[in-house]
């Protein structure tokens, strides 16, 4: 089984530019209405879907809300994805921070809303 979570949006181009320059994304496909972006190692996908469009199904028109979602995304040095992000000006919604489960962890927004969560796990602080 393989996931591939998507968002209707109607930010395709502000969405390919965030993912790609930002994060580093490839793009697997793209036309008119879909763009389906991967990770830099190819293991994960995302999509982007354009509301309404005629070939879709009704259920697949509403435009996301920018609300209620969040993505993860685990690297294994997190110290230095926040180093490269802040030198391109990404707004940082949530400092660096150690918490004490283990996460080593900041967050991001992406131009549809969604929220990205950076992450190297460690184990759990004593």
């Amino acid at each position: 089984m393989k996931l591939n979570a998507g968002v209707l949006t109607e930010k395709l181009a502000e969405s390919k530019a965030f993912y790609t320059e930002k994060l580093g994304f490839g793009v697997t496909f793209e036309n008119e209405f879909y763009l389906l972006m991967h990770t830099p190692n190819r293991q994960s996908e995302l999509s982007f879907l354009l509301p309404y469009h005629p070939t879709q199904q009704p259920f697949f028109h509403q435009p996301f809300n920018g609300k209620g979602m969040y993505l993860t995304i685990e690297v294994e040095d997190v110290d230095l994805i926040y180093s490269k992000l802040k030198k391109q000006d990404v707004d940082i919604k949530v400092e660096l921070r150690n918490e004490p489960w283990g996460d080593r962890h900041f967050a991001i927004q992406d131009p549809n809303g969604i929220g990205i969560d950076i992450v190297t796990y460690s184990p759990p602080q004593e």
